[in-house]
């Protein structure tokens, strides 16, 4: 199941004949190897980590090539109006790709001064679509092994685990140091290992704080640094006037759901994830306006997922790990938004069949090869 070109490759090559692109994601998700494999990347690639590729950028003194590739380039602190610079004074059919980790499109934003010059393209881990994962045994080693390249492919559930909290480390102690004024680094090491432990479940930051023995302030900060730095992503409850739904309560999963311990919150985040890729997808690609919700009301009903067009319902998620009647809470949403396309999918389940009421009941595979 190797992959030779990442999802998006032949997107950033049609947008590049435009615009500058931007590759974001999360670190070591597989940016820098794609950008290398475009046409005439080696010549063009500097990496703003490596010394003398960042004199280079500071000099001006860029390489002779079609193609230019900064990578962590966000690092540096007036990296919008150098790009600016470069992007308005550059050659005839002059490419610029920038890659990083982090929310380019948010990260010290002050003003977006490079608004119309860049189309902002998500990389998101390995799925079960981009894969062509098909079988019960191979869906088992994505949930165990997680969709970075680098553990998937090396098959190692042992070598999986130790790259996950080396990872862990490396997002604290490289990204957050690097990019954000962070002092107490212990607390936010503690905030980082508490996190899974708590996916799927509404996201109290004031226990957070009290559990921390910090202030609301330093969680609610912390966690919008995770999130910037794609460490984990949050989804706000669904809103409807036919609902009454919750309004405030945020859910949170990680990218690297091999953190969660716990099999159905593990599986739940995979789906979670996979979701979220697909509404990237169909944002930054297609221009749609989706977004990942979830549904809670006042009277205790959830639904795991709930993707929104334009404010309406268009699909409906419940993740369960085996086999199981369909949830009374999907069935509910579904009979109030009976147009929404709804599904029960189960991580070990067999059982595939359609309810009268419409929805499908089906193992995770089937549902998720429908994705990206």
């Amino acid at each position: 199941m190797p992959v030779d070109r990442r999802y998006l490759y032949t997107q950033v090559r049609h947008d590049l004949q435009k615009k500058m692109v931007f590759v974001a994601g999360p670190r070591q998700v597989g940016k820098t190897t794609l950008a290398k494999q475009l046409p005439g990347a080696p010549k063009g690639y500097l990496n703003w980590d490596v010394p003398t590729d960042r004199d280079r950028i500071l000099r001006g003194e860029l390489p002779p090539s079609r193609l230019w590739i900064f990578d962590e380039i966000h690092k540096f602190r007036a990296w919008r109006a150098f790009l600016k610079g470069l992007f308005d004074s550059r050659r005839a059919a002059q490419q610029i790709l920038v890659t990083g980790s982090a929310r380019l499109d948010l990260y010290r934003h002050g003003g977006d001064s490079l608004q119309g010059r860049y189309h902002l393209l998500r990389l998101h881990p390995l799925s079960v679509a981009e894969l062509g994962l098909s079988s019960a045994k191979d869906f088992r080693t994505l949930l165990a092994l997680g969709g970075f390249p680098e553990p998937f492919f090396g098959g190692s559930e042992v070598e999986a685990r130790r790259w996950s909290r080396q990872y862990r480390n490396l997002l604290v102690r490289e990204e957050v140091v690097g990019l954000e004024r962070v002092h107490d680094l212990g607390n936010l090491e503690l905030l980082m290992i508490r996190l899974p432990e708590l996916v799927g479940s509404p996201l109290s930051i004031n226990s957070l704080r009290e559990d921390l023995r910090v202030s609301h302030k330093a969680v609610a900060n912390w966690l919008d640094i995770f999130e910037r730095l794609y460490g984990l992503f949050r989804l706000s409850p669904l809103g409807s006037p036919k609902i009454r739904a919750v309004k405030k309560e945020q859910k949170h999963y990680h990218f690297d759901w091999t953190l969660v311990t716990q099999d159905g919150a593990r599986f739940e985040n995979l789906v979670a994830a996979h979701l979220l890729k697909w509404v990237h997808y169909q944002q930054d690609v297609a221009g749609r306006d989706l977004e990942l919700r979830y549904f809670r009301d006042t009277d205790g009903r959830e639904v795991d997922f709930v993707v929104v067009e334009r404010r309406a319902p268009i699909l409906c998620v419940e993740s369960k790990w085996t086999d199981t009647d369909i949830d009374k809470s999907l069935r509910y949403l579904k009979a109030r938004f009976p147009k929404c396309d709804a599904w029960q999918i189960s991580a070990t389940g067999s059982k595939d069949y359609v309810s009268r009421d419409g929805i499908r009941v089906a193992p995770a595979t089937a549902f998720l090869t429908t994705l990206v």
